[in-house]
């Protein structure tokens, strides 16, 4: 089987970590230039009020055009604090929130990754060790614009491409009283609602 490509992602959606435990091998892009708006630099939760959007403020540098690797989180803002704040409020009762919390403290106190592709990479390291899952992984050196099994662009949060391989099967959530079922949250609100059964999940949502 080809590898799939994917963009780098900030805990990224059930989608995204569907195609890492279907695919044996997974190429992160890190050559493109580096598009606004996806789920590189945000993910989206379900609050008390429904979706919320957390962003990761960026800078580049000067210039139209930059690399995603060359893209660095900037501080302003106190975005960690925010972020975290906004996990405790949106999952702090859900089943496996406390059993799960300690793993991603780390990654709202000020860190030393500069760069969001190592914020990214580090997080979505420490997501698939959480899920038993070990895809091999590889990135791009180079953009290629046509490539097999390419999910780079199709994963987005707004008018995502159609994707007959993802059937999102629907899981507890903690306000699914008030809204329904969210389909393609981030993987932390699988993770923080089924804990261990997240990966079941995420195998049943593959149609093949």
């Amino acid at each position: 089987m080809a590898p799939v490509y994917l963009s780098s992602a900030y805990a990224g959606p059930v989608q995204y970590y569907c195609k890492l435990f279907y695919y044996a091998t997974v190429c992160i892009e890190t050559a493109e230039n580096y598009p606004k708006q996806t789920y590189r630099n945000r993910c989206i939760i379900a609050g008390a009020n429904g979706p919320l959007t957390l962003s990761i403020p960026v800078e580049k540098p000067l210039g139209l055009k930059c690399l995603t690797r060359d893209i660095r989180i900037s501080e302003h803002g106190n975005w960690r604090h925010l972020h975290w704040n906004a996990l405790v409020s949106s999952y702090g009762t859900s089943p496996f929130f406390e059993y799960y919390a300690d793993d991603f403290v780390p990654f709202y106190e000020k860190g030393k990754d500069c760069f969001l592709l190592d914020f990214n990479e580090k997080l979505r390291e420490r997501l698939c060790g959480l899920l038993d899952m070990h895809p091999e992984l590889s990135y791009t050196s180079s953009y290629l614009p046509q490539v097999a099994n390419d999910f780079r662009e199709g994963i987005r949060p707004r008018h995502p491409a159609e994707d007959p391989g993802f059937c999102p099967r629907p899981y507890y959530q903690l306000f699914s009283g008030r809204y329904g079922f969210l389909p393609n949250l981030s993987i932390l609100d699988l993770l923080f609602n089924m804990g261990p059964e997240a990966i079941l999940v995420l195998r049943d949502s593959i149609c093949k």
